[in-house]
């Protein structure tokens, strides 16, 4: 087995979660088996209860853990569903060690951070490194130097002494700034982070520098004398584009190659053919498609990661230009104005959690309604398109969900009575990957072809059985439920051009060579609309 490990220095928001999941791709490509993982040094167990605006996005796995946003980059970019053991936190380490304390399993011992956290942390590194499995990459979270961060850097520099020097390879993400007053690349922040490293006893095998522009052959021999590391070994990482472009970036800077050679791995060269004719699309889109997404967290984008992710493969397949327009949900709840949102090519509404901003995101299914705009409602915004459509075609004065007016005269989203008297936050969650059955005819069955999909959940409350024929009578078409018939899993409106809502999160299974079928559904009806408007004569300008 062989362990790639990825440390970060100077500033945290380099990329080294692209860094990881690109070199997964690349390794994949060359006929490897690769498995990704995150080691997260916050105290929280997960982030399934971490403020979006802190935190960004929570992704979830098929099997229902609520995970650091960087899994879905790895999921995307080697195209295979991680699990539960992918993300380790020092908050869940800490507490199954104290757990194994407070049982007697280390028989009186004194419990020390080395070695009893330390090999815990080793231990959940060899979880994932299951046979069949040709590269574990693991990601170290935060900067070297964090205090947070030092008992997983002592664990992997342990590691590589007990699995053997030449079975791990250590990749160092760091700054390259430029500064403009004197025009030059500084390389000292980067031999400050790689001697921080160095006195944990970790000694960087490549380092990948990251810069807004590429990186000379003079700097790179510089740093490479410097920090001790072989010149072919330090990666010039500047900015680009599209994220999609990092792997080809790297390869043509030979990393994949060199780590290849250094573990001695048995490896083909890459076909990279797939991921190339995907960069080669991304660049040949015509138009534009303007996409309103209107949400609670707009001021961190990274709360919405994955569903921005899904829009951009949407639009690459179906062959449009993108613009994303973040729209606050609350800030239109206050203002009322709505009648802008007709102007855009379709209105996405996102999951989330709380009652900020919700009657905001119903006003926008409002205009995406009786507008005729594309709309596509992930999670939440399936419930509060049925709280919306309840209100007013249906005509139930007062409709919502009992999250938001638990005395509603009509609860249409409410918890089922199993999950009542639940306690925790997490223990009326539907976390994970469900089946849903398909309605022949409907859009949502056309759109995946086939009659059963297994979708990822996150969320407690359900649409109201109790509704439901009141709701199809006046033509909100549930197109999607569980096997049983009792759990509605997609709605959708007839007559629209597209109107489709799912009580899952599609976006965690979008791939960038493989769209999600609903992102692509609602991109076509949005690209249509799009290319129609621009046809359209200009407006004669007033007299």
């Amino acid at each position: 087995m062989k362990f790639i490990f990825i440390t970060g220095g100077v500033a945290s928001s380099l990329g080294k979660g692209l860094t990881a999941a690109s070199l997964g791709r690349l390794l994949k490509a060359r006929g490897l088996r690769v498995v990704l993982q995150k080691l997260d040094p916050y105290i929280n167990v997960d982030p399934g209860t971490m403020n979006p605006f802190q935190h960004g996005e929570v992704f979830v796995t098929e099997d229902g853990a609520e995970t650091d946003l960087d899994l879905g980059h790895y999921e995307r970019f080697i195209d295979e569903n991680l699990t539960r053991d992918s993300n380790v936190t020092a908050g869940m380490v800490w507490w199954t060690v104290i757990s194994k304390e407070r049982k007697g399993e280390f028989l009186g011992d004194t419990v020390q951070v080395i070695p009893h956290i330390t090999n815990e942390i080793k231990e959940r590194i060899l979880k994932v490194a299951r046979p069949g499995v040709d590269v574990v990459i693991t990601e170290v979270g935060g900067t070297v130097g964090d205090i947070e961060s030092l008992p997983f850097l002592e664990a992997i520099r342990q590691l590589r002494h007990e699995v053997g020097r030449g079975n791990v390879f250590n990749v160092h993400v760091s700054l390259v700034p430029y500064l403009k007053t004197t025009g030059e690349l500084k390389t000292k922040p980067t031999q400050h982070s790689v001697r921080e490293l160095r006195g944990i006893g970790i000694q960087p095998d490549a380092i990948v520098c990251r810069s807004d522009r590429p990186i000379p052959k003079a700097t790179k021999e510089k740093i490479s004398l410097l920090c001790d590391v072989e010149a072919e070994a330090v990666v010039s990482a500047p900015d680009v584009a599209s994220v999609y472009e990092i792997p080809l970036v790297l390869h043509n800077e030979g990393i994949d190659a060199y780590i290849v050679q250094h573990l001695g791995l048995s490896a083909r060269p890459p076909d990279l053919s797939e991921w190339r004719a995907l960069v080669e699309r991304a660049s040949r889109v015509s138009g534009e498609a303007r996409i309103a997404v209107v949400g609670k967290y707009v001021d961190l984008p990274d709360a919405y990661l994955s569903v921005t992710e899904a829009l951009r493969h949407a639009a690459i397949e179906v062959g449009i230009g993108l613009r994303i327009d973040w729209v606050a949900s609350d800030q239109l709840e206050r203002e009322g104005r709505t009648e802008e949102l007709a102007d855009y090519d379709g209105l996405l509404v996102p999951g989330g959690f709380g009652v900020r901003g919700v009657e905001g995101k119903i006003q926008a299914i409002t205009c995406a309604r009786e507008k005729q705009v594309p709309f596509l409602g992930l999670c939440l915004g399936l419930q509060l398109a049925v709280v919306e459509f309840s209100r007013n075609v249906v005509g139930l004065e007062g409709a919502n969900s009992t999250e938001f007016d638990p005395d509603t005269p009509h609860p249409v989203i409410d918890l089922l009575p199993e999950q009542r008297g639940v306690e925790g936050l997490g223990g009326t969650m539907r976390l994970g990957a469900y089946p849903c059955k398909l309605r022949p005819g409907t859009k949502a069955w056309k759109a995946y072809g086939t009659d059963l999909v297994h979708e990822r959940h996150r969320h407690r409350y359900e649409v109201n059985p109790k509704y439901r024929p009141p709701l199809e009578k006046a033509g909100l078409i549930t197109s999607g439920e569980s096997p049983d018939g009792r759990l509605v899993e997609v709605v959708e409106l007839e007559g629209h051009p597209w109107f489709v809502a799912c009580q899952f999160h599609p976006e965690f299974k979008s791939r960038p060579t493989r769209p999600h079928p609903l992102f692509r559904g609602f991109l076509e009806a949005a690209a249509e609309r799009a290319r129609s408007r621009s046809l359209q004569p200009a407006s004669k300008p007033r007299s």
